[in-house]
C-alpha cells in the first residue's frame, strides 16, 4: 500500500461525514474496552468473593458467626449481601414472635429484592455492549455508502474514469466499515461471554437462596432467645453447596 493509500491518509482525505462517522465508531469502541475490562475485573471479584463466602458458610460455622463476620466486613460479596438481607428479616420476625411461615416468607422476600438488585449490579453496563455490537456495522456502512456515494458525486465531473480515479474513494469510505467491525466484533464476543458468567452467578444465588430458606426453615418458630437459626452443626442432613462442595449438617 502506498503512502497515499496508508490508513492515515484514507481516513484525512474522506468526507467530512465519513470522518464523523469513523470518529463517533472509535469512541464507542474506546467506550466497549473500557466496559469490557471493568465487567471483566468486576464479575472476577464477585465470583471471588461469592466463592470465599460459600466456604465459610459451609465451613460448618454457626448462623450468628456469620452474621457477625458479615456485618463487620467493609467490602461484601453480593451473595453475603443476600445472606445478610435474608437474616436481618428472619430474626426482625421472630423477635416479633410471627409463626414459623411468616418468617419463612420474610426472610425469602428479603433475600429476592436482595437477590434483583445484585443482579441488576451484575448486569449494569452490559446492554452497552449489545448495542455497540448491534449497531456498529450499521454505523460504519453508512459511511461506506455515503463515502461512495461522495466518491461518484466528484468522479461525475470526469470525462475518463480510470480505475485509479475509483479507488481512493471507494477505499476511504471502505474503512467506516472496517472500523465498525472493528467496534462489533469485541463488543459481541464479550457480550456472549459475561452473558454466561452472569447466567451462572444468577444460578448461584438462586440456589443459595434456597438452600438457605431450607436452614431457615428447620430453624422457624424457635424463641427469640434461642440465638440466630442455631448453629452450623443443628438439625439436617448432608447436602451440597452451589460449588459442589460439602454443605456439612445445619
Amino acid at each position: 500500500m502506498t503512502a497515499d493509500m496508508s490508513i492515515t491518509s484514507l481516513i484525512l482525505q474522506a468526507s467530512l461525514i465519513v470522518q464523523l462517522v469513523m470518529v463517533g465508531l472509535m469512541v464507542m469502541s474506546l467506550a466497549s474496552w473500557t466496559v469490557i475490562f471493568g465487567k471483566f475485573f468486576g464479575l472476577r471479584r464477585v465470583r471471588g468473593g461469592n466463592e470465599e463466602f460459600e466456604r465459610d458458610f459451609w465451613s460448618g460455622k454457626s448462623l450468628t458467626e456469620m452474621q457477625t463476620a458479615v456485618n463487620n466486613k467493609t467490602e461484601t460479596a453480593p451473595l453475603e449481601r443476600i445472606f445478610a438481607s435474608g437474616m436481618r428479616e428472619f430474626l426482625k420476625l421472630r423477635e416479633k414472635r410471627m409463626d414459623s411461615g411468616v418468617q419463612l416468607d420474610g426472610a425469602r422476600r428479603a433475600m429476592r429484592a436482595s437477590y434483583q438488585r445484585e443482579l441488576d449490579t451484575v448486569e449494569s453496563k452490559l446492554s452497552f455492549l449489545a448495542t455497540v455490537g448491534s449497531v456498529s456495522p450499521y454505523i460504519g456502512l453508512f459511511g461506506t455508502v455515503w463515502g461512495i456515494m461522495h466518491a461518484f458525486v466528484g468522479l461525475s465531473n470526469m470525462e475518463q474514469v480510470t480505475l485509479a480515479n475509483v479507488a481512493p474513494g471507494i477505499a476511504e469510505a471502505l474503512v467506516a466499515t472496517a472500523i465498525g467491525l472493528f467496534a462489533a466484533i469485541p463488543a459481541v464476543v464479550a457480550y456472549n461471554r459475561f452473558a454466561r458468567d452472569i447466567d451462572r452467578i444468577a444460578i448461584q444465588f438462586e440456589s443459595f437462596i434456597e438452600e438457605f430458606s431450607n436452614i431457615l426453615q428447620r430453624n422457624a418458630g424457635q424463641p427469640a432467645g434461642a440465638g440466630p437459626a442455631g448453629t452450623a452443626a443443628t438439625a439436617g442432613t448432608a447436602g451440597t453447596s452451589s460449588t459442589g462442595t460439602p454443605s456439612g449438617y445445619r
